[in-house]
């Protein structure tokens, strides 16, 4: 079964960025059997800043990364900080082993404060992915303050695009579903999935 990881840049607890993650998310969920895992930088970011390199790494923080490694399908958000992604996702994925992570999947997420700062998707966070030989779903989504109110989408031309990405995310999926060194031959069936916390994610790691 294939495994969809949440990866979640904000450093704050109930950010605009999570609510655009899970509802990404959960769409391609409610569209394919997948295992379903998150990590959030709120809770687990203090154990990947407190290492320069992988080796000096914490067992959280290791398990993080392995989790990371081992999807299928990554959501990759982060708020715009400095016109750029956060800078702990960015250490977050210089732990990351790039050769592992050839021919996943990506779909990418942003929030910012002004619409100028889109395209940072485009310019610096697809880049990064691609980097990594990963492929990204063509549409990117972006939201300010004013398309998120109440921890929900307000925006019908967001959640368009949401809907829009999620279905490409799901068709590249299943492209791949008869790859088995990418996917393991995953089966895939129509039906949702909560998303479980990196703590139960992690668990099933080895060490």
């Amino acid at each position: 079964m294939a495994l969809m990881v949440r990866v979640n840049g904000s450093p704050r607890r109930n950010s605009r960025t999570s609510v655009l993650i899970d509802a990404v998310g959960d769409a391609i969920a409610a569209e394919l059997t997948l295992q379903n895992a998150r990590i959030d930088f709120s809770s687990v970011g203090p154990e990947i800043l407190s290492a320069l390199v992988r080796d000096r790494l914490s067992p959280e923080g290791e398990r993080a990364v392995q989790l990371a490694e081992c999807a299928d399908l990554l959501i990759v958000g982060t708020p715009v900080y400095r016109a750029s992604y956060s800078g702990i996702l960015k250490h977050f994925f210089d732990m990351v082993d790039k050769d592992v992570m050839r021919g996943r999947i990506a779909v990418l997420v942003a929030t910012g404060g002004t619409p100028l700062h889109g395209l940072m998707l485009e310019h610096q966070l697809r880049p990064l992915m691609a980097f990594f030989s990963m492929h990204t779903v063509p549409t990117t989504l972006y939201a300010v303050e004013s398309d998120i109110s109440d921890g929900r989408i307000v925006s019908p031309a967001i959640v368009e695009r949401v809907n829009r990405a999620a279905r490409e995310a799901v068709a590249m999926l299943l492209g791949r579903q008869g790859d088995p060194d990418a996917y393991g031959g995953n089966s895939m069936r129509r039906r949702h999935n909560r998303p479980t916390s990196f703590d139960e994610e992690a668990r099933r790691l080895p060490g």
